[in-house]
């Protein structure tokens, strides 16, 4: 192996590598290399395999040997710094071998001193894939240095398809974040920590890596807005002996009637971060002293996860018994976890001198989970190498592509990070978990699709408000109803989520059908009341004549009073007595001496496949019922459908006797004219038979035999001698359907054949 990576690759002397090391580290840098080295090792060193530590060294020094890799524009050492990223990857986020060496090599890859080809060879596809996948975002960088929607999009593309680059991505720059505090060059600093917190603080967000979103955050507002961040670390640090005092005030009660439940806890202070502070101060336009929300409370329960629930509960049972709640204020994060598994109990409370004070109840497992993501989650239950990310990746997948992919502004897309989901209560007490933007429409269409067509309005915490009122998490909402309620066009204006506009669409459709019955059975009366007799070839005729090509729009008219019904009986009237005239002014001849002449309009039809609907009508919408799958040649039926259009029935259709039933005005008569030429229809033949040897084969080859027939599909069963199957054949007409059906039961061991 030694003498192939002779020949493949050039390997510089002990000296060579002495003189490479001391021009590329710094003394300091040096010390700093082994103890990241050490430190990575011990983090990932299980997974490691044979031969890759002296392989990585290896062709590190090559790349640096043949000058290809150098710093960056903040002076920072290429190797050093993936080696701080790597032990991020590693630590905070719990990914392994194959993350780690991607990040330490695509530097290597992207100089031009190995190939993918070389690191798939030599290290496996997936470290590859990683390496592919960081070069391309590189590349994006390269060609536009700042974050546009569109360049954005085609970053998230390249992500789709190895979710570990973005989180490599997010871990290089809380690192670079870490390193740039002494540079010189300000503008690029302020451009580092602007990305920083306008697309990776979010990210890390969306993903649950909530430790490092806040270092990110904060960092980025000290580089940004240096002394608004030192104004209010100067001013934490001045309150922070008072702040300890009065936290040990609050939790000394708390912690012994903790101790005599018999719960393993501890607890600790966690003051907000400096970012969230300064958000608080824009967001209530007050000062430092203004916020009083400055620290929570965090119970950090050691159950086992059977008793998770149970115990997190009987927490906030002992401390809302000795502090007052605000109800408003209760976050249920354990019932309904967060779409990136955050789990948590949170509850505002009423402390001594009348403070508020936020708890938050969780367990070590939803601690862990809390502070590093979701990939805490796999290390906490054990499990060692990159296995168990497996689950995880996907969800991060899926956690990227619920975000709006046709993004028109980036703002847009920040907003959609932070929160994408509300969750609400009905006054129950029961929670529903809505998207974010959702009204109080949405929501009475969410519990069921009756309250959300008679919904009038709402309650939200006690107030009355409109149908557009957009909800938001902790909000209680009842939902007012009345029966005289209906849906309306413009409400799909109103809702925002799929479910609603589906609902209100079909109920739309629903009021327009019944609609459309009520207006045609009024017709009908009225024309009883007249003693006028009802045509319904003369009524089409009318209709048509009157403009309308959907039949359904026309009795929509009639419901609506847009059209006086008085005004269509006389119509119809005259209509009526038009035709009968034009009948009597015909002249009849004897038969005597009468040639038949050879009409044009008749040579036409006979070429083409005409549907004639009550004799005279042709040309009209209409579509093949999928029940029975008439063909020409079938004795058929029309019937009206709600959209305007005329469904086409065999007489023997399995549900030609309810239509008759119930919807007897519906059905119009109609025939077939003309001949079959050209137009072939899908048709399904059970046969059943003995399961002989070339049965299937003597089948088939009578149906290739046959000029104008196709065989489409075929399916057969066999079971105990016997064959069932189905043949899907393309036929013109009944008469071909009818050979070809009499030629199949004459073949040997076939029983039965007959039309689905």
């Amino acid at each position: 192996m030694k003498k192939i990576q002779k020949k493949t690759i050039f390997t510089p002397t002990k000296k060579e590598k002495a003189m490479v090391t001391e021009d590329f580290f710094t003394p300091e840098e040096k010390k700093l290399l082994f103890v990241l080295y050490r430190k990575l090792l011990r983090l990932s060193g299980d997974t490691l395999l044979k031969g890759d530590c002296r392989n990585l060294k290896f062709d590190l020094v090559h790349s640096i040997q043949a000058d290809h890799i150098h710093r960056d524009v903040f002076g920072l050492n290429p190797v050093i710094k993936d080696m701080q990223t790597a032990v991020i990857v590693a630590e905070e986020i719990g990914m392994r071998r194959a993350s780690i060496l991607g990040l330490m090599l695509h530097d290597s890859v992207r100089c031009g001193t190995y190939t993918t080809e070389d690191i798939e060879r030599k290290y496996g596809e997936d470290v590859a894939g990683i390496i592919r996948g960081l070069i391309r975002v590189n590349e994006l960088y390269d060609k536009s240095p700042a974050i546009e929607s569109e360049n954005f999009r085609n970053l998230l593309l390249s992500f789709a398809e190895d979710m570990r680059v973005i989180l490599i991505m997010i871990a290089n720059r809380v690192n670079v974040m870490r390193q740039i505090k002494d540079a010189d060059d300000d503008e690029a600093r302020r451009k580092v920590a602007g990305e920083a917190a306008y697309l990776y603080a979010p990210l890390a967000h969306k993903l649950g890596l909530y430790k490092l979103k806040s270092e990110l955050e904060d960092l980025s507002l000290k580089y940004t807005e240096h002394d608004v961040y030192y104004h209010i670390k100067d001013k934490l640090n001045a309150t922070k002996a008072a702040r300890d005092k009065y936290i040990e005030t609050f939790i000394g009660p708390i912690q012994k009637k903790l101790e005599e439940a018999g719960l393993k806890f501890h607890i600790k202070g966690r003051t907000k971060s400096i970012h969230s502070i300064y958000q608080k101060m824009k967001k209530q336009k007050c000062p430092f002293e203004g916020v009083y929300d400055l620290f929570a409370i965090r119970v950090i329960l050691d159950s086992p996860i059977d008793k998770e629930k149970q115990e997190c509960w009987q927490v906030y049972s002992i401390v809302t018994d000795m502090y007052q709640p605000n109800p408003k204020r209760l976050r249920d994060w354990l019932s309904v976890p967060k779409s990136n598994g955050y789990e948590s109990l949170h509850i505002t409370v009423l402390g001594p001198e009348g403070k508020w004070v936020e708890v938050q109840i969780r367990t070590e497992r939803m601690d862990l989970i809390a502070e590093r993501g979701l990939a805490a989650h796999w290390r906490y239950k054990g499990i060692k190498g990159e296995s168990g990310l497996d689950e995880w990746l996907a969800s991060v997948r899926e956690a990227l592509e619920s975000s709006d992919s046709d993004l028109e502004a980036m703002d847009r897309f920040k907003l959609d990070l932070y929160e994408d989901e509300v969750f609400v209560f009905t006054p129950k007490g029961d929670l529903f978990k809505l998207a974010k933007g959702a009204t109080v429409l949405d929501f009475a269409f969410h519990i069921h699709t009756q309250v959300g067509c008679r919904c009038i309005g709402a309650k939200v915490n006690g107030r009355n408000v409109q149908l557009r009122q957009v909800l938001h998490s902790g909000d209680q909402v009842e939902i007012m109803t009345s029966n005289t309620q209906t849906p309306k066009q413009d409400w799909l204006n109103i809702v925002t989520t799929s479910k609603a506009r589906t609902k209100i669409k079909q109920a739309l459709k629903e009021m327009a059908s019944r609609q459309t019955d009520f207006a045609r059975e009024m017709l009908e009366r009225k024309f009883k009341n007249r003693k006028i007799e009802y045509d319904d070839a003369v009524m089409m005729r009318l209709i048509k004549r009157m403009g309308y090509k959907v039949v359904t729009e026309f009795y929509q008219a009639v419901a609506d009073e847009t059209l006086d019904v008085n005004d269509i009986i006389d119509r119809y009237v005259e209509q009526q007595k038009r035709e009968s005239d034009a009948r009597e002014e015909i002249q009849y001849r004897s038969a005597e001496g009468y040639n038949l002449p050879s009409s044009v309009n008749e040579e036409t039809a006979m070429k083409e496949d005409v549907l004639v609907i009550d004799q005279n009508l042709k040309g009209l919408d209409y579509k093949l019922a999928k029940c029975c799958n008439p063909i020409y040649g079938d004795d058929v039926f029309g019937f009206v459908s709600v959209t305007g259009g005329i469904k086409i029935h065999r007489t023997d259709c399995p549900n030609a006797a309810e239509l008759r039933s119930r919807f007897g005005y519906r059905i119009v008569k109609a025939r077939w004219a003309g001949k079959s030429q050209g137009a072939q229809y899908p048709i399904t033949l059970r046969i059943v038979g003995h399961d002989d040897i070339g049965i299937v084969t003597n089948i088939t080859s009578i149906i290739s035999k046959e000029t104008d027939i196709t065989l489409r599909s075929i399916g057969i069963d066999s079971h105990d001698g016997l064959f069932s199957g189905t043949l899907t054949v393309m036929v013109g007409d009944t008469g071909r359907l009818e050979t070809l059906i009499r030629k199949l039961r004459t073949v040997k061991g076939v029983k039965q054949v007959s039309r689905n």
